[in-house]
């Protein structure tokens, strides 16, 4: 098993962990674009903090991490559903992009918001500048500034495997004391500061945890995979081109010489829709393709 979360906990403190490893999906991520390498690895960041993030919340829907800046990556997206599957895109200008480029020099003035999208209740969004040295800094920051439970975020990427953790503090149980509760998030927060990209992407969960944590009563519970999908489909597409009308979408029929298509940024399935298919969706025929036989 490649591509996983794994939940810890402290059993002696109020606070919660967990790991990820993103290694097939990732790859799939990647293969659908040519990208450089400084940005190959920050989609990977992106793709293994969207996969924490939802074991942090209980909701059936789908999450989305989307950073937008004025430089070289003009767009970072990425979604990961509650079944914790994921997809990511990345938009770039090749030329602007330097071999090591980190955050700040891929996306300045950038900004990164989250959305949570569940399928009944409300909708959420929260969105803050990316300020930090990297992308884990600037999570850590949204969560710092949303004045939710502290969480820290550590990520790695390698253009291979996509790595990460996070820490967050839970509501008082064991520690009731502010003080106390204040040191003991320092000390384990700052244990892991040491943790070494090398360690986190080339070490198993176990070795990590006991590493950093050896003094410490550590629970690690059962894996939960995940995997690459891309939620597009003809369907999809078909109810695209139906919400143009049917005006428009005879128009935009003509303009494309007789022939509608709809390409999939995340994974670059074409779906195509000639005279008859648009006829056939809008005389309620649904989206499948017409047969041979036209009548």
């Amino acid at each position: 098993m490649t591509d996983f979360t794994q939940r810890f906990l402290f059993d002696d403190t109020d606070v919660r962990g967990e790991l990820v490893s993103l290694g097939e999906s990732y790859a799939h991520v990647l293969a659908k674009h040519p990208y450089p390498e400084p940005v190959a690895q920050l989609l990977g960041e992106m793709l293994a903090a969207a996969s924490l993030l939802v074991g942090t919340l209980k909701f059936d829907g789908l999450l989305v991490l989307q950073a937008r800046s004025s430089g070289a990556v003009p767009l970072l997206m990425v979604e990961c559903s509650s079944d914790r599957e994921v997809r990511g895109i990345a938009r770039y200008h090749a030329s602007q992009v330097t071999p090591g480029a980190g955050l700040h020099e891929l996306m300045p003035e950038g900004s990164l918001t989250l959305t949570v999208d569940p399928k009944q209740g409300q909708r959420y969004q929260g969105i803050v500048a990316l300020e930090g040295a990297s992308l884990a800094e600037s999570l850590s920051g949204y969560f710092d500034n949303s004045q939710q439970l502290p969480t820290r975020f550590w990520l790695y990427a390698d253009g291979r495997n996509a790595r990460g953790m996070l820490l967050q503090a839970l509501p008082a149980d064991r520690l009731k004391d502010p003080e106390a509760r204040e040191a003991n998030w320092q000390h384990l927060t700052t244990l892991a500061d040491t943790l070494t990209a090398e360690e986190l992407l080339g070490l198993d969960n176990e070795t990590v945890l006991h590493r950093l944590y050896h003094e410490e009563a550590v629970r690690l519970f059962d894996p939960q995979v995940i995997h690459f999908r891309c939620s597009c489909s003809r369907q999809r597409s078909a109810n695209a081109l139906v919400s143009l009308g049917k005006d428009d979408a005879q128009a935009l029929l003509q303009e494309s010489g007789g022939n509608v298509v709809i390409d999939c940024q995340f994974c670059n399935q074409r779906y195509s829709f000639d005279a008859a298919d648009i006829a056939q969706l809008f005389a309620g025929g649904g989206s499948a393709a017409p047969s041979e036989t036209r009548h």
